[in-house]
């Protein structure tokens, strides 16, 4: 035979039984379709954790009567929460009566308050020296004109505080909203917490103004709105002057000041505090401070304290009322409207925190 013939003859053999390598081996399953573990496994049920998020929503509010005094031995039977109208089931209630403060001080420097910076100033340091506790509570301090700026951090040092605030002077616009949205979002919404195993404090933000608004970026919801996560209470201390001051008849040297009626700045004083849960006064002189400064600290050490698990568990971060009533009559609840819930978003990064109340 010749050997070409040879040659082609082999070759035709060898193709006919030649099979690829990757057919030869078992094909191995890819690792998502690969066998579960039995379920009686111990190693892989020891490994497997379920995590459970329970959202809890905290209101501080006060109670009082109709001559406005604090009403402190209520419990937990005594009280209904509800929320967008549906009521909820209270999970804690306590009497928050000596928690430490986390103070704004936020002082009005524009030029519409010029004629009573004096006042302002000493209205500013009356409420530090009769509401502020060495050792316990801080208070830091932020001026507002045509922007926020902060002046002095939190401290306890209560003549620091006093020697900053003699020195502001006034001059400018006024951003208030800005203000309210920089100082609750900035500072009170992770305030310096108190030594011991209790991390909890009370977050207040005391503004010191006219209530007038005519440069600020953020509106006044947007304001509200920051103060309500932050879970802030505000307290307002008017220094408008639109006062009307009149002659007694029987007594023609005696003279009485009245507020007959209140102007666009005190209302949005009124509309900010009474949202957070706070109270806004209108004092004529500095004299008439006192009074107000120490029902501010009596409220403050004079609240309760409830938390639930809301029925709504969507998360749209949306606006939900809150309502708190008492079982008994002639008494008044003062707390903030609502709060915002947690936006779905969210979910997707980090557990959602607990909303804050205290």
């Amino acid at each position: 035979m010749r050997p070409s013939l040879l040659i082609a003859l082999l070759c035709t053999v060898l193709a006919a039984s030649w099979t690829p390598l990757y057919a030869q081996q078992p094909l191995q399953p890819p690792p998502a379709q690969a066998a579960p573990p039995k379920a009686d496994a111990p190693q892989q049920r020891d490994q497997s954790t379920i995590v459970r998020r329970v959202e809890l929503v905290d209101v501080i509010f006060s109670v009082f009567n109709r001559r406005q005094k604090f009403i402190t031995d209520l419990q937990k039977e005594n009280l209904s929460v509800f929320e967008d109208n549906q009521r909820q089931d209270i999970r804690f209630f306590s009497r928050e009566t000596d928690l430490p403060l986390r103070v704004g001080m936020l002082l009005d420097t524009s030029n519409s308050i010029r004629d009573r910076i004096k006042f302002e100033q000493e209205a500013a340091i009356d409420f530090l020296y009769n509401v502020i506790r060495r050792r316990k509570d801080q208070a830091f301090l932020m001026t507002f004109d045509n922007e926020p700026s902060v002046i002095l951090d939190y401290t306890e040092d209560l003549g620091a505080m006093r020697d900053v605030i003699l020195r502001q002077r006034a001059g400018g616009g006024t951003a208030l909203y800005d203000a309210i949205y920089n100082a609750c979002r900035n500072q009170l919404s992770n305030p310096p917490r108190p030594s011991g195993d209790n991390p909890q404090v009370r977050r207040v933000l005391v503004l010191i103004s006219d209530g007038d608004d005519n440069l600020s970026t953020r509106s006044k919801s947007e304001a509200m709105e920051m103060a309500q996560r932050a879970g802030v209470v505000i307290y307002a201390i008017s220094t408008s002057t639109q006062w009307v001051t009149a002659t007694e008849e029987r007594d023609p040297a005696k003279q009485t000041s009245r507020k007959y009626h209140k102007e666009a700045g005190d209302k949005v004083l009124d509309e900010i505090t009474a949202e957070t849960g706070g109270r806004a006064f209108f004092p004529y002189r500095v004299d008439d401070l006192a009074q107000s400064f120490q029902d501010i600290g009596d409220e403050l050490r004079s609240q309760y304290s409830v938390a639930y698990v809301p029925t709504n568990k969507v998360h749209d971060g949306r606006f939900r009322s809150i309502r708190i009533e008492v079982d008994r009559k002639g008494l008044q609840v003062r707390a903030r409207k609502g709060y915002y819930a947690p936006r779905a978003a969210a979910d997707t990064t980090k557990p959602a925190a607990k909303s804050p109340g205290i």
